[in-house]
């Protein structure tokens, strides 16, 4: 979810994070409701695995005082893009929690989300910029919606170019058949006629 408050103990102010990922949890059939869009982690039976924010001005406190709540709440990684690189000189820093605190780790994975994330550079929304997307557990970027339907109709343009493809190949080949055929019989009968010509000639000298 997105700028979705996450509420860690009852009658606590809200945590908003920018986004949060949380696997194997059951929401509201109306999550999208104003009422139902709010993480209760008492409700839900977890904090979330994974909350990513993303650093607009100098007074997020994404850095310091949000990452120590987040690790009090138990979330899971934490991820921290800077694209103006105000508060940080990285762009990414990507943190796992061990105990109480987080350790800042290498490389953007989260193996036992089977996720990770990475800046990619590129058109989203008619934006071109850097962008942070998730990709799968070994770095590989998970399609847009855009993309996935880019994909999937470039594959079957190219399942019917290799259709026609086969289509065309099946008609060269029987008409190269049918050439040949043709051919032997043409020859065959030029045999023939040659044959009967041979014949012809030798009964003729016989005759005379």
């Amino acid at each position: 979810a997105a700028n979705v408050g996450v509420f860690p103990e009852p009658r606590n102010p809200a945590i908003v994070p920018d986004v949060f990922l949380s696997l194997d949890v059951q929401v509201n059939p109306d999550w999208w409701g104003t009422r139902h869009r709010s993480y209760f982690v008492w409700e839900f039976g977890k904090a979330p695995d994974l909350v990513v924010e993303v650093v607009s001005n100098q007074k997020g406190k994404e850095v310091g005082e949000k990452r120590l709540k987040y690790a009090r709440m138990g979330v899971g990684y934490y991820v921290i893009s800077d694209p103006l690189r105000q508060v940080m000189r990285d762009e990414l820093r990507v943190y796992r929690l061990s105990g109480r605190r987080y350790v800042r780790q290498g490389r953007p994975l989260f193996p036992d989300l089977g996720l990770g994330v990475a800046l990619w550079e590129g058109e989203f929304e008619f934006v071109r910029r850097r962008w942070l997307r998730w990709t799968d557990a070994q770095g590989e970027l998970i399609p847009t919606g855009k993309e996935a339907a880019e994909q999937e109709a470039a594959a079957r343009q190219a399942a019917e170019t290799r259709v026609q493809q086969e289509a065309a190949a099946r008609q060269a080949a029987e008409i190269r058949v049918q050439q040949e055929a043709t051919a032997r019989e043409a020859a065959a009968r030029q045999a023939a006629e040659a044959r009967v010509a041979e014949l012809e000639a030798l009964l003729g000298r016989r005759s005379t």
